[in-house]
């Protein structure tokens, strides 16, 4: 069952499915266009109870539907920075996934700049770096449209979006979110004092890896680049082994298996 904590505000923007209050380290996780919180209950369920997950739920979907949406992402950043100071007494990684990791950049620069200093490590899976462009228009496409991109990156089932009733719930979210990171523009030369860990699909028709090692411009603590086979979603096949990779990075052991020591 998805729980919430943190306090005040927080309370509304973050999703505890696996609490583990004794981790030494919080992974901030910022879904997808479109993406809610509860995309990261399987990351959640491999990284605990050393690494707790944080997944954040954006205005307008699911539980906080009746919220205004927010299109901008400089403004949604400032937004989920504040909802986190509560938790700015420990260590917060982020890991975001295709907007998610433009989000996670924009989150980084602000914690960087705040009390608690840079986040530990910043993960970016499926997108090309800041500062890389391409002329998307996909917010501006009718419902027809857009649904049928939504299905070709394989975002969700084909057929999942026919419902009229469904549509004019998810669709709204869905474009604003597209607004919001296909209107982004990184100021040129904005770097953060963060290792950076780029995933990626190898078939991914919205990053290519020379955009994806890109980041490294965007970072004066390191980065490197994983390929996994698979497209825009490739993380469905691969939560195991992504999950590995985390610990890794940050230095936390897999918990031991029941009847285990170590």
């Amino acid at each position: 069952m998805s729980t919430t904590g943190g306090g005040g505000d927080s309370e509304r923007w973050i999703r505890r499915f696996h609490r583990a209050p004794e981790s030494r380290v919080k992974l901030v996780c910022l879904p997808h266009a479109g993406g809610s919180a509860g995309y990261y209950l399987p990351l959640s369920e491999l990284l605990g109870p050393g690494i707790e997950v944080l997944a954040i739920q954006y205005p307008g979907r699911q539980d906080r539907w009746h919220e205004p949406l927010v299109e901008d992402i400089g403004t949604l950043a400032d937004l989920i920075t504040a909802a986190l100071r509560p938790w700015t007494g420990g260590p917060l990684a982020l890991f975001g996934h295709s907007m998610g990791a433009v989000l996670g950049f924009e989150v980084a620069r602000r914690l960087q700049d705040g009390p608690a200093g840079p986040p530990p490590a910043l993960f970016a899976s499926g997108r090309r770096a800041p500062s890389r462009t391409r002329n998307e228009r996909v917010h501006l496409l009718g419902d027809d449209d857009l649904v049928a991109e939504i299905e070709a990156l394989q975002g969700t089932a084909p057929g999942a979006l026919a419902d009229p009733e469904l549509r004019a719930l998810v669709l709204p979210g869905v474009r604003a979110d597209y607004r919001a990171v296909e209107t982004y523009r990184c100021p040129p030369g904005v770097t953060v004092d963060v290792p950076v860990t780029v995933l990626v699909g190898d078939s991914d028709p919205r990053v290519s890896v020379a955009e994806a090692e890109a980041w490294s411009e965007h970072t004066t603590a390191g980065s490197s680049v994983q390929v996994f086979p698979g497209g825009h979603f490739y993380l469905a096949e691969a939560w195991a082994e992504i999950a590995g990779r985390i610990r890794r990075d940050l230095a936390v052991a897999p918990a031991a298996a029941p009847g285990r020591k170590g």
